[in-house]
């Protein structure tokens, strides 16, 4: 199975400004689960923001929108 860029099985779906945009929004959203770990917020806060996070980030690697691969147009 060939993968072109990106993970196996998942085909890119985005662009360059589309992964930099998810870049930068999982690396923010890591570093404020960091934070409210380390403020005392709620586990399932700190749990989401981490996991949005990091979900986040392997869009950003795989260059794949989970919205754009059920048929949602995004604009970035």
């Amino acid at each position: 199975m060939g993968v072109e860029g990106g993970m196996a099985g998942l085909r890119p779906n985005i662009g360059r400004a589309g992964r930099v945009l998810r870049l930068v929004l999982g690396l923010l959203l890591l570093g404020a689960a960091a934070a409210g770990g380390w403020l005392g917020w709620p586990l399932v806060l700190v749990l989401g923001l981490a996991a949005g996070g990091a979900f986040a980030v392997f869009e950003a690697k795989a260059g794949w929108c989970a919205a754009r691969a059920c048929g949602i147009n995004t604009r970035i």
